[in-house]
């Protein structure tokens, strides 16, 4: 029984989670600049910092499951 399409359904969804991630990251950080204005810069570059590191967890699923769909 092979489970390789099974493993890469579940590499896909890597994306779901890292939208909730970025979804997450932008929320605070829009709170966090609504509390103390005067750190909006270094507060924005966090948050920036925060979201391409769950982007690129997700590229990482994705290429997991190219990966596997392609031994198909």
């Amino acid at each position: 029984m092979d489970l390789t399409p099974l493993a890469a359904s579940i590499a896909v969804l890597t994306g779901i989670g890292a939208a909730i991630g970025v979804a997450i990251c932008c929320g605070k950080g829009v709170e966090a600049i609504a509390r103390q204005p005067e750190k909006e810069g270094s507060i924005r570059a966090l948050a920036f910092l925060g979201m391409v590191l769950c982007e690129a967890c997700a590229i990482y699923g994705l290429l997991i499951s190219i990966m596997l769909f392609s031994q198909l």
